[in-house]
Protein backbone atom coordinates (compact mmCIF):
# COMPACT_ATOMS: atom_id res chain seq x y z
CA UNK A 1 0.00 0.00 0.00
CA UNK A 2 1.46 3.10 -0.95
CA UNK A 3 0.68 6.65 0.77
CA UNK A 4 1.10 10.51 -0.38
CA UNK A 5 1.57 12.96 2.50
CA UNK A 6 1.69 16.73 0.94
CA UNK A 7 2.13 19.94 2.67
CA UNK A 8 3.38 23.29 1.87
CA UNK A 9 6.90 21.61 1.81
CA UNK A 10 9.57 19.03 2.54
CA UNK A 11 11.91 20.40 5.07
CA UNK A 12 15.03 18.71 6.13
CA UNK A 13 18.18 20.52 7.63
CA UNK A 14 19.56 20.93 4.01
CA UNK A 15 16.36 23.05 2.97
CA UNK A 16 13.38 22.66 1.15
CA UNK A 17 13.57 19.00 -1.04
CA UNK A 18 9.80 18.73 -2.65
CA UNK A 19 6.62 19.10 -0.80
CA UNK A 20 5.20 15.34 -0.90
CA UNK A 21 6.29 12.34 0.20
CA UNK A 22 5.46 8.55 -0.70
CA UNK A 23 5.51 5.67 1.81
CA UNK A 24 5.66 2.15 0.90
CA UNK A 25 5.80 -0.84 3.00
CA UNK A 26 6.79 1.54 5.67
CA UNK A 27 9.86 3.44 3.69
CA UNK A 28 10.37 6.42 2.39
CA UNK A 29 9.69 5.71 -1.35
CA UNK A 30 9.68 9.12 -2.63
CA UNK A 31 10.23 12.91 -2.30
CA UNK A 32 9.51 15.52 -3.98
CA UNK A 33 6.16 17.37 -6.12
CA UNK A 34 3.08 16.24 -4.91
CA UNK A 35 1.84 16.10 -8.91
CA UNK A 36 4.44 13.65 -9.74
CA UNK A 37 4.11 11.12 -6.61
CA UNK A 38 0.18 11.52 -6.28
CA UNK A 39 -0.30 9.65 -9.45
CA UNK A 40 -1.20 6.48 -8.59
CA UNK A 41 -1.15 6.76 -4.25
CA UNK A 42 -3.30 4.19 -2.72
CA UNK A 43 -4.37 6.93 0.17
CA UNK A 44 -3.07 10.92 -0.25
CA UNK A 45 -3.40 12.92 2.54
CA UNK A 46 -3.02 16.60 2.43
CA UNK A 47 -1.40 19.12 5.27
CA UNK A 48 -2.57 22.40 3.95
CA UNK A 49 -0.57 25.08 6.03
CA UNK A 50 1.38 22.48 6.92
CA UNK A 51 5.46 21.64 6.55
CA UNK A 52 6.69 17.78 6.93
CA UNK A 53 9.89 17.53 8.57
CA UNK A 54 11.84 14.43 9.18
CA UNK A 55 10.69 12.43 12.66
CA UNK A 56 12.69 14.63 15.60
CA UNK A 57 15.44 12.47 17.07
CA UNK A 58 16.20 13.02 21.02
CA UNK A 59 19.37 11.56 21.16
CA UNK A 60 19.83 11.69 24.96
CA UNK A 61 16.70 11.54 26.88
CA UNK A 62 15.68 9.79 30.32
CA UNK A 63 12.70 8.22 29.31
CA UNK A 64 11.54 6.29 32.53
CA UNK A 65 11.99 9.04 34.71
CA UNK A 66 9.85 11.30 31.94
CA UNK A 67 7.03 9.30 32.26
CA UNK A 68 7.20 8.66 35.87
CA UNK A 69 7.39 13.01 35.96
CA UNK A 70 3.49 13.19 34.66
CA UNK A 71 2.29 11.41 37.70
CA UNK A 72 5.18 12.59 40.53
CA UNK A 73 6.08 15.44 42.01
CA UNK A 74 8.18 18.15 40.23
CA UNK A 75 9.44 21.18 42.55
CA UNK A 76 10.47 23.34 39.78
CA UNK A 77 7.96 26.37 39.80
CA UNK A 78 8.46 26.61 43.82
CA UNK A 79 9.63 30.11 44.48
CA UNK A 80 11.13 29.71 48.25
CA UNK A 81 11.69 27.08 50.94
CA UNK A 82 8.51 27.43 52.28
CA UNK A 83 6.67 26.93 49.48
CA UNK A 84 8.71 23.96 48.28
CA UNK A 85 8.06 22.45 51.59
CA UNK A 86 4.10 23.32 51.55
CA UNK A 87 4.23 21.37 48.05
CA UNK A 88 6.15 18.78 48.98
CA UNK A 89 3.79 17.80 52.00
CA UNK A 90 0.83 17.86 49.88
CA UNK A 91 2.15 15.17 47.94
CA UNK A 92 3.13 13.20 50.48
CA UNK A 93 -0.67 13.43 51.80
CA UNK A 94 -1.14 12.00 48.43
CA UNK A 95 1.08 8.67 49.29
CA UNK A 96 -0.06 5.70 51.41
CA UNK A 97 1.19 6.55 54.89
CA UNK A 98 4.20 4.87 55.13
CA UNK A 99 5.02 5.19 51.62
CA UNK A 100 8.88 7.29 50.97
CA UNK A 101 8.12 10.59 49.61
CA UNK A 102 10.77 11.07 46.49
CA UNK A 103 10.61 14.15 44.49
CA UNK A 104 12.40 15.77 41.42
CA UNK A 105 13.20 19.50 39.50
CA UNK A 106 13.93 20.99 42.56
CA UNK A 107 15.55 24.11 41.66
CA UNK A 108 17.49 26.29 43.65
CA UNK A 109 18.69 29.09 41.59
CA UNK A 110 14.54 30.03 41.40
CA UNK A 111 14.03 30.27 45.20
CA UNK A 112 14.37 33.46 47.22
CA UNK A 113 16.68 32.24 49.74
CA UNK A 114 18.97 31.20 46.24
CA UNK A 115 20.31 27.71 48.36
CA UNK A 116 19.66 24.24 48.24
CA UNK A 117 17.52 22.71 51.37
CA UNK A 118 18.38 20.91 53.73
CA UNK A 119 17.79 18.14 56.12
CA UNK A 120 16.12 20.30 58.59
CA UNK A 121 13.88 21.83 56.11
CA UNK A 122 12.80 18.63 54.68
CA UNK A 123 11.99 17.61 58.27
CA UNK A 124 9.63 20.15 58.28
CA UNK A 125 7.46 19.05 55.53
CA UNK A 126 7.94 15.29 56.12
CA UNK A 127 8.55 14.49 59.76
CA UNK A 128 7.98 10.80 60.18
CA UNK A 129 9.02 8.89 57.16
CA UNK A 130 11.67 9.17 54.71
CA UNK A 131 11.99 12.12 51.79
CA UNK A 132 14.26 12.88 48.95
CA UNK A 133 14.42 15.26 46.30
CA UNK A 134 16.66 15.66 43.49
CA UNK A 135 18.27 19.26 41.96
CA UNK A 136 16.95 19.22 38.04
CA UNK A 137 20.30 18.85 37.04
CA UNK A 138 20.57 14.91 38.22
CA UNK A 139 23.48 15.15 40.03
CA UNK A 140 22.69 16.57 43.23
CA UNK A 141 20.00 14.72 45.92
CA UNK A 142 18.55 16.07 49.26
CA UNK A 143 17.52 13.51 51.88
CA UNK A 144 15.33 14.64 55.50
CA UNK A 145 17.06 12.58 58.18
CA UNK A 146 15.22 9.56 58.33
CA UNK A 147 16.37 8.68 54.84
CA UNK A 148 19.69 9.93 55.46
CA UNK A 149 18.81 7.03 58.14
CA UNK A 150 17.51 4.48 56.35
CA UNK A 151 20.13 4.86 53.96
CA UNK A 152 23.10 4.33 57.05
CA UNK A 153 24.78 7.65 56.13
CA UNK A 154 26.08 9.31 59.08
CA UNK A 155 28.78 11.50 60.03
CA UNK A 156 31.49 8.84 59.81
CA UNK A 157 30.34 7.98 55.95
CA UNK A 158 33.02 8.46 53.84
CA UNK A 159 32.95 10.46 50.71
CA UNK A 160 32.61 7.86 47.58
CA UNK A 161 34.87 8.59 44.79
CA UNK A 162 33.55 11.02 42.56
CA UNK A 163 31.09 12.16 44.87
CA UNK A 164 30.46 14.60 47.84
CA UNK A 165 28.21 14.52 51.20
CA UNK A 166 27.76 17.76 52.35
CA UNK A 167 28.74 18.07 56.08
CA UNK A 168 27.48 21.07 58.62
CA UNK A 169 30.31 22.68 61.15
CA UNK A 170 29.21 19.58 63.46
CA UNK A 171 30.58 16.77 60.70
CA UNK A 172 26.99 15.80 60.72
CA UNK A 173 25.30 15.31 57.46
CA UNK A 174 23.36 18.33 55.90
CA UNK A 175 21.52 16.00 53.55
CA UNK A 176 23.06 17.37 50.46
CA UNK A 177 24.22 14.58 48.17
CA UNK A 178 26.35 15.84 45.28
CA UNK A 179 27.51 13.38 42.14
CA UNK A 180 27.94 9.82 43.35
CA UNK A 181 27.32 10.23 46.68
CA UNK A 182 23.64 10.50 45.61
CA UNK A 183 23.93 6.68 44.94
CA UNK A 184 24.30 5.83 48.56
CA UNK A 185 20.52 6.83 48.97
CA UNK A 186 18.82 3.23 49.98
CA UNK A 187 17.37 1.32 46.83
CA UNK A 188 13.36 1.66 48.29
CA UNK A 189 14.31 6.07 47.75
CA UNK A 190 15.27 5.87 44.53
CA UNK A 191 13.33 7.84 42.36
CA UNK A 192 11.23 6.12 39.40
CA UNK A 193 10.98 2.84 40.83
CA UNK A 194 7.16 2.62 40.80
CA UNK A 195 6.63 2.86 37.36
CA UNK A 196 4.33 0.28 35.96
CA UNK A 197 4.59 -0.92 32.26
CA UNK A 198 1.48 1.25 31.16
CA UNK A 199 2.67 4.90 32.48
CA UNK A 200 6.10 4.32 30.80
CA UNK A 201 3.97 3.65 27.47
CA UNK A 202 1.99 6.67 28.24
CA UNK A 203 4.93 8.60 28.79
CA UNK A 204 6.47 7.44 25.14
CA UNK A 205 3.24 7.79 23.12
CA UNK A 206 2.90 11.63 24.46
CA UNK A 207 6.82 12.15 23.45
CA UNK A 208 5.34 10.47 19.40
CA UNK A 209 3.31 13.29 19.76
CA UNK A 210 5.56 16.13 20.19
CA UNK A 211 6.76 14.33 16.63
CA UNK A 212 9.63 12.61 18.39
CA UNK A 213 10.13 9.05 16.26
CA UNK A 214 13.38 8.23 18.11
CA UNK A 215 14.81 8.38 21.35
CA UNK A 216 18.83 7.45 23.03
CA UNK A 217 17.11 6.44 26.31
CA UNK A 218 19.44 6.69 29.43
CA UNK A 219 18.65 3.63 31.60
CA UNK A 220 19.92 2.95 35.41
CA UNK A 221 19.54 6.80 36.08
CA UNK A 222 21.49 8.38 38.78
CA UNK A 223 23.77 5.68 38.66
CA UNK A 224 21.86 3.34 40.97
CA UNK A 225 23.28 -0.07 41.88
CA UNK A 226 23.20 -3.28 39.64
CA UNK A 227 19.60 -4.22 39.98
CA UNK A 228 18.39 -0.37 39.43
CA UNK A 229 19.91 -1.05 35.53
CA UNK A 230 18.30 -4.58 35.36
CA UNK A 231 15.21 -3.54 36.82
CA UNK A 232 14.63 -0.17 33.99
CA UNK A 233 16.08 -2.71 31.29
CA UNK A 234 13.89 -5.53 32.04
CA UNK A 235 10.63 -2.90 31.97
CA UNK A 236 11.96 -1.75 28.41
CA UNK A 237 12.06 -5.06 27.11
CA UNK A 238 8.50 -5.73 28.67
CA UNK A 239 7.05 -3.46 26.75
CA UNK A 240 8.90 -4.03 23.31
CA UNK A 241 6.45 -5.24 21.33
CA UNK A 242 4.09 -2.10 21.83
CA UNK A 243 6.97 0.55 22.14
CA UNK A 244 5.00 3.41 20.28
CA UNK A 245 8.36 5.23 18.86
CA UNK A 246 11.96 4.02 18.57
CA UNK A 247 14.21 3.17 21.60
CA UNK A 248 18.09 3.31 21.61
CA UNK A 249 19.23 2.10 25.05
CA UNK A 250 22.28 3.21 26.68
CA UNK A 251 23.37 1.89 29.81
CA UNK A 252 24.90 3.44 33.15
CA UNK A 253 26.53 0.51 34.52
CA UNK A 254 29.09 0.14 37.10
CA UNK A 255 30.84 -3.20 35.51
CA UNK A 256 31.08 -4.89 32.46
CA UNK A 257 28.96 -8.06 33.80
CA UNK A 258 26.07 -4.98 33.90
CA UNK A 259 26.80 -4.03 30.79
CA UNK A 260 26.45 -7.14 29.55
CA UNK A 261 23.07 -8.29 31.01
CA UNK A 262 21.25 -4.77 30.24
CA UNK A 263 23.13 -5.94 26.42
CA UNK A 264 20.99 -9.33 26.53
CA UNK A 265 18.10 -8.69 27.94
CA UNK A 266 17.25 -5.03 25.55
CA UNK A 267 18.56 -7.15 22.49
CA UNK A 268 15.68 -9.61 22.45
CA UNK A 269 14.88 -8.99 18.66
CA UNK A 270 11.91 -6.20 19.15
CA UNK A 271 12.24 -3.90 16.25
CA UNK A 272 11.90 -0.87 18.12
CA UNK A 273 14.05 -1.60 20.94
CA UNK A 274 18.18 -2.10 21.05
CA UNK A 275 20.78 -2.05 23.52
CA UNK A 276 23.12 0.57 21.70
CA UNK A 277 26.24 1.23 24.49
CA UNK A 278 27.04 2.48 27.29
CA UNK A 279 27.37 6.01 29.79
CA UNK A 280 29.65 7.16 31.68
CA UNK A 281 30.48 10.33 33.14
CA UNK A 282 33.67 12.87 33.23
CA UNK A 283 31.79 15.31 35.75
CA UNK A 284 28.73 16.82 36.98
CA UNK A 285 26.47 20.07 36.55
CA UNK A 286 27.15 23.46 35.98
CA UNK A 287 24.14 24.31 38.48
CA UNK A 288 25.44 22.45 41.22
CA UNK A 289 29.27 23.62 40.92
CA UNK A 290 30.30 20.23 40.07
CA UNK A 291 31.18 20.43 36.47
CA UNK A 292 34.91 19.89 36.09
CA UNK A 293 36.42 23.49 35.21
CA UNK A 294 40.03 24.59 34.29
CA UNK A 295 39.75 27.19 36.55
CA UNK A 296 37.39 27.95 39.41
CA UNK A 297 33.99 29.51 39.31
CA UNK A 298 33.74 33.12 39.22
CA UNK A 299 31.02 32.81 42.23
CA UNK A 300 32.70 29.76 44.89
CA UNK A 301 35.98 28.63 45.35
CA UNK A 302 36.07 25.30 43.43
CA UNK A 303 37.06 24.07 40.29
CA UNK A 304 34.57 21.37 40.35
CA UNK A 305 34.58 17.07 40.69
CA UNK A 306 36.43 15.27 37.43
CA UNK A 307 34.86 11.94 37.61
CA UNK A 308 36.58 10.09 34.75
CA UNK A 309 38.67 7.27 35.59
CA UNK A 310 40.45 3.70 34.31
CA UNK A 311 37.16 1.76 34.87
CA UNK A 312 35.38 4.18 32.72
CA UNK A 313 37.85 3.66 29.93
CA UNK A 314 37.61 -0.21 30.66
CA UNK A 315 33.74 0.03 29.76
CA UNK A 316 34.12 2.29 26.87
CA UNK A 317 36.37 -0.35 25.58
CA UNK A 318 34.16 -3.63 26.86
CA UNK A 319 31.01 -1.62 25.19
CA UNK A 320 32.91 -1.03 21.84
CA UNK A 321 34.08 -4.66 22.12
CA UNK A 322 30.81 -5.99 21.81
CA UNK A 323 29.74 -3.62 18.73
CA UNK A 324 28.16 -0.33 21.12
CA UNK A 325 28.71 2.81 21.20
CA UNK A 326 30.50 4.87 24.17
CA UNK A 327 28.58 8.03 25.44
CA UNK A 328 30.66 10.33 28.00
CA UNK A 329 28.95 13.08 29.96
CA UNK A 330 30.92 16.37 29.85
CA UNK A 331 30.10 19.87 30.72
CA UNK A 332 33.11 21.74 32.09
CA UNK A 333 35.86 22.56 30.14
CA UNK A 334 38.01 20.43 32.07
CA UNK A 335 35.74 17.24 31.30
CA UNK A 336 35.96 18.06 28.02
CA UNK A 337 39.68 17.80 27.71
CA UNK A 338 39.47 14.86 29.35
CA UNK A 339 37.42 13.30 27.66
CA UNK A 340 38.68 14.20 24.04
CA UNK A 341 41.84 12.64 25.88
CA UNK A 342 40.33 9.53 25.86
CA UNK A 343 38.52 9.43 22.75
CA UNK A 344 42.06 10.04 20.93
CA UNK A 345 43.45 7.10 22.58
CA UNK A 346 40.65 4.99 21.76
CA UNK A 347 40.60 6.06 18.51
CA UNK A 348 44.08 5.83 17.96
CA UNK A 349 43.51 1.84 19.22
CA UNK A 350 41.23 1.24 16.33
CA UNK A 351 37.44 2.99 17.94
CA UNK A 352 35.27 4.31 14.94
CA UNK A 353 35.10 8.01 15.90
CA UNK A 354 30.83 7.56 14.54
CA UNK A 355 30.46 5.15 17.98
CA UNK A 356 32.43 8.02 20.33
CA UNK A 357 29.32 10.66 21.27
CA UNK A 358 30.40 13.32 24.29
CA UNK A 359 26.84 14.24 26.26
CA UNK A 360 26.14 18.38 26.45
CA UNK A 361 29.54 19.92 25.46
CA UNK A 362 28.46 22.86 27.40
CA UNK A 363 31.58 24.96 28.28
CA UNK A 364 34.44 24.60 25.13
CA UNK A 365 37.06 26.92 23.92
CA UNK A 366 38.07 27.82 20.56
CA UNK A 367 40.87 25.59 21.28
CA UNK A 368 38.83 22.49 22.43
CA UNK A 369 36.27 22.80 19.46
CA UNK A 370 38.91 23.01 17.02
CA UNK A 371 40.71 19.75 19.00
CA UNK A 372 36.74 18.18 18.80
CA UNK A 373 36.71 18.78 15.35
CA UNK A 374 39.77 16.47 14.46
CA UNK A 375 38.15 13.61 16.47
CA UNK A 376 35.58 13.36 14.08
CA UNK A 377 33.38 12.21 17.19
CA UNK A 378 29.74 13.10 17.73
CA UNK A 379 28.81 15.87 20.43
CA UNK A 380 24.87 15.56 21.90
CA UNK A 381 23.59 18.63 23.08
CA UNK A 382 20.58 20.21 24.93
CA UNK A 383 19.81 23.87 23.52
CA UNK A 384 17.21 23.84 26.09
CA UNK A 385 19.88 23.69 28.68
CA UNK A 386 19.84 27.91 27.93
CA UNK A 387 16.32 28.39 28.83
CA UNK A 388 17.36 27.24 32.13
CA UNK A 389 20.50 28.58 33.01
CA UNK A 390 20.27 32.15 31.33
CA UNK A 391 19.76 33.96 34.37
CA UNK A 392 22.73 32.52 36.47
CA UNK A 393 25.46 31.39 33.75
CA UNK A 394 27.16 34.72 33.57
CA UNK A 395 27.56 34.08 37.53
CA UNK A 396 29.26 31.02 37.12
CA UNK A 397 31.73 31.60 34.21
CA UNK A 398 31.83 35.01 34.33
CA UNK A 399 32.16 37.46 30.93
CA UNK A 400 35.01 35.75 28.76
CA UNK A 401 34.02 32.03 29.53
CA UNK A 402 30.51 32.97 28.62
CA UNK A 403 31.06 33.55 25.17
CA UNK A 404 32.24 29.42 25.68
CA UNK A 405 28.73 28.54 26.37
CA UNK A 406 26.76 25.68 23.74
CA UNK A 407 29.01 27.35 21.31
CA UNK A 408 26.47 25.86 18.57
CA UNK A 409 27.49 27.52 15.46
CA UNK A 410 31.50 27.21 16.14
CA UNK A 411 31.02 23.59 16.29
CA UNK A 412 28.93 23.33 13.08
CA UNK A 413 31.20 25.32 11.20
CA UNK A 414 34.15 23.43 12.33
CA UNK A 415 32.29 20.41 10.66
CA UNK A 416 31.13 18.43 14.21
CA UNK A 417 28.03 16.45 13.59
CA UNK A 418 25.65 17.91 16.31
CA UNK A 419 22.78 15.46 17.48
CA UNK A 420 20.01 17.60 19.56
CA UNK A 421 18.44 16.54 22.58
CA UNK A 422 16.40 17.43 25.60
CA UNK A 423 18.30 15.53 28.17
CA UNK A 424 14.74 15.52 30.02
CA UNK A 425 13.48 15.93 32.65
CA UNK A 426 16.17 18.41 32.92
CA UNK A 427 14.38 20.31 30.34
CA UNK A 428 10.79 19.68 28.46
CA UNK A 429 11.14 17.28 25.96
CA UNK A 430 9.82 19.21 23.05
CA UNK A 431 12.05 19.51 20.01
CA UNK A 432 10.27 22.61 18.39
CA UNK A 433 11.67 24.48 21.91
CA UNK A 434 15.32 22.82 21.44
CA UNK A 435 14.89 24.13 17.86
CA UNK A 436 14.24 27.87 19.07
CA UNK A 437 16.38 28.05 21.67
CA UNK A 438 19.39 27.01 18.95
CA UNK A 439 18.54 30.20 17.45
CA UNK A 440 17.96 32.67 20.23
CA UNK A 441 19.94 31.31 22.91
CA UNK A 442 18.11 33.33 25.69
CA UNK A 443 20.46 35.61 24.78
CA UNK A 444 23.66 34.01 25.96
CA UNK A 445 26.55 34.42 23.19
CA UNK A 446 24.41 35.31 20.43
CA UNK A 447 27.20 35.04 18.13
CA UNK A 448 26.28 31.52 18.68
CA UNK A 449 22.95 31.28 17.07
CA UNK A 450 22.44 29.04 14.35
CA UNK A 451 19.64 29.51 12.01
CA UNK A 452 16.15 26.75 11.91
CA UNK A 453 17.28 24.71 9.46
CA UNK A 454 20.37 24.31 11.18
CA UNK A 455 18.70 23.63 14.27
CA UNK A 456 16.39 20.90 12.35
CA UNK A 457 19.54 19.26 11.75
CA UNK A 458 20.75 19.01 14.99
CA UNK A 459 17.60 16.78 15.94
CA UNK A 460 16.51 14.92 12.64
CA UNK A 461 20.14 14.09 10.70
CA UNK A 462 22.59 14.50 13.10
CA UNK A 463 20.67 12.63 15.82
CA UNK A 464 20.43 9.77 13.09
CA UNK A 465 23.87 9.45 13.60
CA UNK A 466 23.91 9.44 17.01
CA UNK A 467 21.73 6.38 17.63
CA UNK A 468 22.53 4.73 14.08
CA UNK A 469 19.81 5.01 12.00
CA UNK A 470 19.58 5.94 8.45
CA UNK A 471 19.30 9.28 6.56
CA UNK A 472 16.09 10.70 7.53
CA UNK A 473 13.96 11.23 4.55
CA UNK A 474 16.16 9.43 2.18
CA UNK A 475 14.79 7.03 -0.15
CA UNK A 476 14.78 3.39 1.19
CA UNK A 477 15.10 4.89 4.91
CA UNK A 478 11.84 3.96 7.63
CA UNK A 479 9.32 6.68 7.09
CA UNK A 480 9.63 8.28 10.21
CA UNK A 481 8.22 11.81 10.31
CA UNK A 482 6.27 14.86 11.44
CA UNK A 483 4.23 17.54 10.39
CA UNK A 484 4.53 21.18 12.17
CA UNK A 485 2.20 23.77 11.40
CA UNK A 486 5.49 26.30 10.79
CA UNK A 487 7.97 26.87 8.58
CA UNK A 488 11.73 26.66 9.92
CA UNK A 489 12.85 28.55 7.03
CA UNK A 490 11.15 32.14 7.79
CA UNK A 491 9.82 31.50 11.78
CA UNK A 492 11.08 33.40 14.64
CA UNK A 493 12.22 31.20 17.61
CA UNK A 494 9.06 32.69 19.37
CA UNK A 495 6.62 32.00 16.56
CA UNK A 496 8.76 28.15 16.86
CA UNK A 497 7.73 27.88 20.57
CA UNK A 498 3.95 28.07 19.88
CA UNK A 499 4.02 25.98 16.62
CA UNK A 500 2.07 23.05 16.65
CA UNK A 501 3.14 19.10 15.61
CA UNK A 502 0.05 18.40 13.45
CA UNK A 503 0.95 14.48 13.07
CA UNK A 504 3.37 11.84 13.65
CA UNK A 505 4.36 8.65 11.38
CA UNK A 506 6.81 6.03 12.41
CA UNK A 507 7.50 2.47 9.98
CA UNK A 508 4.78 4.51 7.90
CA UNK A 509 2.25 4.38 10.28
CA UNK A 510 0.23 7.46 11.55
CA UNK A 511 0.65 7.83 15.62
CA UNK A 512 -2.36 7.33 17.44
CA UNK A 513 -2.21 9.66 20.47
CA UNK A 514 -4.37 12.42 22.54
CA UNK A 515 -1.85 15.84 21.70
CA UNK A 516 -4.59 17.36 24.66
CA UNK A 517 -2.73 15.42 27.17
CA UNK A 518 -0.28 17.69 28.91
CA UNK A 519 4.10 16.40 28.08
CA UNK A 520 5.10 18.22 31.02
CA UNK A 521 5.25 19.53 34.38
CA UNK A 522 7.00 22.07 36.14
Amino acid sequence: MSTVLAGEAVLTGRGRVGNAIMIRDGVVAGVGAAEELASHPDRMIRYPGGFIVPGFRDAHIHAIPYAGLLTGCSLHAASSIDDLLNRLAAFANTLPPTAPVVASRLNDESLAEVRLPTREDLDRAVPNRPAVIYRYCGHIAVANSTALQASGITEMTPDPPGGVIDRGTDGQPTGVLRETATGLIADALARGTSLASPGLLDGLARLGGLGITSIGAMIGYGERPHHKLAAEAELLRGIAGNLPLKVHAISIAGSAEDLDLSARVLSGGAPRLRWLGVKCFADGSLGGHTAAMETEYDDTPSVGTYRLTDLDIDLARHSLAQGGMVAIHAIGDRAIGGVLDAFEELIANGAKPSDLRMEHVSIASPHLVSRFARTGTIAVVQPSFLASEHGWLGKRLGTSRLEWAYPFRSMARAGIILAGSSDSIVEPPHPLWGIAAAMDRHGIAPDEAISGLEALAMFTDGGAVALREPVPLAVGSPADIAVIDIDLRTATAPEIRKATVLDTWIDGERLEVDRSLPVWVE
